[in-house]
């Protein structure tokens, strides 16, 4: 049996942050409301400010409830033009 969490192809992503305390502000939000959530690239952010935002990504299943979390706490996430899968 695959486990789903480490399956890179079941992840999109729901916003970008540059500052880390906003992407880590957005993360809690999602891990209080039970869903499961990563952050990817916060710590690059850190090296050069602005060139690099931290990406909120959560599973495929959970993506229309962390958009509503998000959506409903401070607008949309930072940069919603790209929201392929990741």
């Amino acid at each position: 049996m695959t486990d789903t969490t480490q399956d890179p192809d079941k992840f999109v992503t729901v916003g970008k942050y540059i500052e880390a305390v906003d992407a880590q502000m957005a993360k809690g939000l999602l891990e209080s409301a039970g869903i499961q959530c990563f952050l990817q690239g916060e710590n690059a952010n850190s090296l050069l400010g602005a060139a690099f935002r931290a990406r909120l990504l959560v599973h495929k299943q959970d993506e229309d409830s962390a958009r509503q979390l998000l959506g409903a706490t401070n607008g949309e996430p930072n940069d919603q033009e790209d929201d392929g899968d990741f």
